[in-house]
């Protein structure tokens, strides 16, 4: 019983990490295209020298 029950929690625990790490992805993919959308905007503004920080 008891490894019946360790086989199950393993299971689990790599599925929440499985499910973490796919969202992780998503959230970095959809932080890229926010930076490269920033990033070609303000390079389209002009004005002054082009930077692509703000400090």
């Amino acid at each position: 019983m008891v490894p019946l029950l360790l086989v199950l929690l393993l299971a689990l625990i790599l599925f929440g990490a499985g499910f973490a790490l796919k969202a992780l992805w998503w959230i970095a993919l959809v932080v890229l295209v926010v930076w490269l959308l920033g990033f070609v905007f303000r390079a389209a503004e002009g004005g002054g020298r082009r930077r692509w920080y703000r400090w």
